[in-house]
């Protein structure tokens, strides 16, 4: 059913908007009033915007089952092999070894290297995972400073929502990535490029104005966790350090083990900071030196193959994987039995990411072919709008309908997909960010990381509201300047 861009406006134009409104709010109604789970939800309003946008009922099924297979398929592995890699960070002892190395020193940069351990934790790690983790080690760290929550809350917030609107390997915006036919190199490349500074203005800076819009010490669940095992011995320079819940180990322990936060009690051993570092960043550096192969190195010469090859996501989070195994798993005592048994462990949590990950482009699939993408595309080619600030505008409202930005990103990619046709990488690229800033545009009571960052902090609704609410906002706003100031390079 979708028709050409510059046709005429027709009746069929107005019904499909007025049906892809309708089959919004039936998602938002489903999820938020009765309840039903988002993979449910979005499959039932994929099935009635496809009915009602003239997609025949003999047909509409194998729509869905396009755009559920065709994201799935581009993104399914990558997002297994992502919570390989997390799951063995945590279990290793690694990401509190990065923790313990960053902490030392002045209290005044606590904050700025928040940011950085929530940017190099949330590289590999969906954004519910990291902040899980992230949370109570945050709050350890108010509690012994004796400072505001928010003072160190907000940057390890701001750098894991960053990082998943932002930056492959995560699922928006690599699903965007395939649906627009970007190049996922130099979208990492420029995603890097509009992170820094959106993490530091949303970040560090932005959370001196929340203490004190929000001044509150350590509470909430985050504090009941770091305060519940009583307290042992300084390891890093912090004081009161709580020690293991799970159990004694017969083995010295680092500074990082001692606060028990996320170390399987089964290792003997914690990896060292310079191997986390290279084992966490080792994807990020694959996939560059792909992207600098594709600006830089002719397709002819003999390296660029193996180039692209060891760059493909695939192929970089594979290898990643593969070393994590020896630098997260045999190396800190892990048996092979055990290791392998984190890895089945680490898919349990994501299927329900990969139903709504899938479901959401399947209800993408039905409006691109019930003829909406063609409509707004329609409207924009009336209006003047660029594909990067139609693809901002459309992501915002579809994060402040349905509260997933991961569903704000497929579904904004595949109605600005007809826009976007024929642009070159770097402003594929680009339009794939401002798509990425959209969807994290004023998270509130329709989003699951609103209540996480509600309960953990003890926050009310009006103080989650003026915390993590208007940063998210920020970092929306700002990866969209970001994004078209870059957009005047290419």
């Amino acid at each position: 059913m979708a028709g050409d861009v510059n046709a005429p406006w027709n009746g069929h134009d107005t019904r499909v908007l007025i049906v892809a409104v309708i089959g919004i709010a039936l998602i938002v109604a489903l999820i938020v009033a009765l309840k039903v789970h988002a993979f449910l939800a979005l499959t039932i309003g994929a099935l009635f915007v496809g009915l009602a946008s003239g997609i025949g009922a003999a047909t509409v099924t194998k729509s869905y089952e396009t755009g559920v297979g065709g994201v799935l398929g581009y993104v399914g592995v990558l997002i297994a092999l992502g919570a390989m890699l997390g799951k063995l960070l945590a279990d290793s002892g690694g990401a509190d070894k990065v923790v313990d190395t960053l902490l030392h020193g002045k209290a005044s940069t606590l904050p700025w290297k928040m940011a950085l351990i929530a940017g190099i934790i949330g590289i590999p790690m969906f954004f519910e995972i990291g902040l899980v983790l992230l949370i109570p080690i945050v709050m350890l760290a108010v509690r012994r400073s004796g400072g505001r929550a928010m003072l160190l809350g907000i940057p390890a917030l701001a750098g894991l929502s960053v990082l998943h609107g932002f930056v492959p390997p995560h699922p928006g915006p690599l699903a965007a990535i395939g649906i627009l036919h970007g190049n996922v190199g130099i979208t990492l490349a420029l995603g890097l490029l509009v992170a820094v500074p959106s993490v530091v203005v949303a970040g560090p800076l932005f959370a001196r104005f929340a203490a004190q819009w929000v001044p509150i010490g350590a509470s909430g669940a985050a504090l009941a966790v770091t305060s519940s095992s009583g307290t042992s011995g300084s390891g890093s320079g912090l004081q009161d350090r709580p020690t293991p819940v799970s159990g004694d180990r017969s083995a010295p322990v680092s500074g990082a083990e001692e606060a028990g936060t996320a170390q399987d009690p089964t290792a003997t051993r914690s990896p060292s900071f310079a191997w986390t570092l290279i084992t966490v960043l080792s994807p990020v550096v694959l996939m560059l030196l792909k992207a600098a192969a594709d600006v830089w190195m002719s397709k002819d010469a003999a390296l660029y193959p193996f180039l692209e090859f060891i760059g493909d996501p695939v192929v970089a989070l594979l290898i990643a994987v593969l070393l994590a195994m020896y630098t997260f798993g045999t190396a800190v005592g892990f048996t092979v039995s055990v290791l392998s048994k984190k890895i089945g462990e680490s898919l349990l949590p994501i299927v329900g990411v990969l139903l709504i990950v899938g479901a959401g482009g399947g209800f993408k699939q039905v409006l691109v072919d019930g003829g909406t993408g063609t409509a707004i595309a329609k409207i924009a080619i009336d209006a003047g709008l660029s594909a990067l600030f139609l693809g901002w505008i459309v992501a915002v409202l579809i994060r402040l309908a349905t509260g997933s930005a991961t569903v704000a990103t497929v579904t904004a990619a595949g109605i600005v997909a007809p826009l976007a046709a024929g642009l070159n990488d770097p402003n594929l690229a680009l339009v794939v960010l401002a798509i990425g800033a959209g969807s994290l545009f004023f998270s509130h009571v329709n989003d699951a990381g609103f209540w996480l960052v509600k309960e953990y902090f003890g926050l009310t609704v009006g103080q989650t509201i003026k915390t993590w609410s208007v940063m998210e906002t920020i970092i929306s706003i700002m990866g969209l300047a970001l994004t078209a100031l870059l957009s005047l390079l290419f």
